[in-house]
């Protein structure tokens, strides 16, 4: 049985479920944020993902594509939006689109992911002709993951078909995976105030649901440091692992930190290494049922993705190329980084850099 070092006595029953393999609870995730005992909290976590993953840390060759950053919704905490004929605004012909894809794969990427606005303009035939023209420029090996739930949801609005109906023509047309995005938090209460127009969490965890029965895998994420509650943290937490327990089709879980810069919040601080650094613990914790647990290195920042290893997680994405989303909202992270600088940051964690397809399949082990 594995021992920790705590300096927090309330950990000590959390401590025991961890050793044992039990699940733990929504109270017990409560206890967790609460703890000030972060050392404690990571031994924890990193047990947990030696337990599923060993030493090993995975990354990925990819090239993410943002298609348009015009956008119907316009949510207030969103720094990527415009509308049509505002400055800044912006949208790719498919030629571009298939284009860049292509370059993706032609560079090594063996994943393709495709976040967008909802256009206004644009027929659900464009996005279904997006995929097919995708999936046709990179080899079979490449994985095209393109769209969240907000953007399933649209398609459904616009075609007057069920969601279950857009993911099976996505699929049919070359889809193999979805991204997570679009979940923030599963609270009404913070729908409301930030995002009222953006898919609700029940509609966003169904057509989850409904992506895993078709056999179409998918990520799951969190949007944490805005004006959530800690209680709405660990609630969020526990709705994926229940839909975990239902469809089983969630590959990973990505806690986004929030970039407030030129968005309507902000006025609200940035988030500090130690709440990235404990919420990506506790979700270790939490998510017994989900495999990997990734920080997304363009959001918390490439030094506290490489600490993040000691802390629960054993991916720290990829190459990416041309993130724009997180950039417009204030990301100070590099656009891009190569193959080499991924392994030579998860070698100097002391572990050993695996990268990996979207599904986790293994393209290469460094030892």
């Amino acid at each position: 049985m594995p021992s920790f070092n705590l300096i927090d006595p309330a950990l000590e029953p959390i401590a025991a479920k961890v050793a044992a393999g039990e699940r733990l609870s929504r109270e017990d995730g409560m206890t967790l944020y609460a703890s000030n005992d972060l050392i404690g909290i990571g031994q924890m976590a990193d047990h947990v993902r030696r337990t599923k993953n060993g030493d090993r840390v995975h990354f990925m060759v990819n090239r993410h594509i943002n298609p348009t950053n015009i956008c119907r919704n316009r949510c207030k905490f969103c720094a990527f939006a415009r509308s049509e004929g505002e400055p800044g605004a912006y949208e790719m012909t498919l030629d571009e689109i298939a284009k860049a894809a292509a370059e993706g794969a032609a560079d090594g990427a063996y994943e393709i992911h495709i976040v967008s606005g909802l256009h206004p303009e644009w027929s659900y035939e464009f996005y279904l002709d997006m995929v097919r023209r995708t999936r046709e420029a990179v080899p079979d090996h490449v994985i095209v993951q393109a769209f969240t739930a907000v953007e399933i949801e649209h398609m459904a609005i616009i075609a007057n078909k069920s969601t279950r109906e857009v993911l099976a023509d996505l699929k049919e047309a070359g889809l193999d995976a979805l991204p997570g995005g679009g979940a923030e938090i599963f609270s009404d209460r913070t729908r409301a105030a930030a995002w009222d127009k953006k898919t609700s969490s029940d509609v966003w965890l169904r057509i989850h649901g409904e992506a895993h029965e078709l056999g179409i895998k998918t990520n799951c994420t969190m949007l944490y440091g805005h004006i959530e509650t800690i209680e709405e943290r660990v609630d969020h937490l526990v709705r994926l692992r229940e839909q975990q327990d239902e469809s089983g089709g969630f590959l990973a879980f990505i806690p986004l930190a929030f970039h407030p810069a030129n968005t309507e919040l902000a006025d609200l601080p940035a988030t500090t290494g130690y709440d990235d650094l404990k919420t990506l613990a506790i979700a270790r914790l939490m998510l017994d049922n989900i495999d990997h647990i990734k920080a997304f290195w363009i959001m918390v920042g490439l030094k506290v993705a490489q600490l993040s290893t000691a802390f629960g997680v054993d991916d720290i994405d990829g190459t990416v190329v041309e993130e724009k989303i997180t950039h417009m909202a204030g990301a100070t992270t590099p656009e891009a980084l190569s193959k080499d600088d991924l392994v030579a940051m998860i070698r100097e964690t002391g572990h050993t850099p695996v990268e990996r397809d979207t599904l986790y399949r293994v393209v290469r082990v460094y030892e």
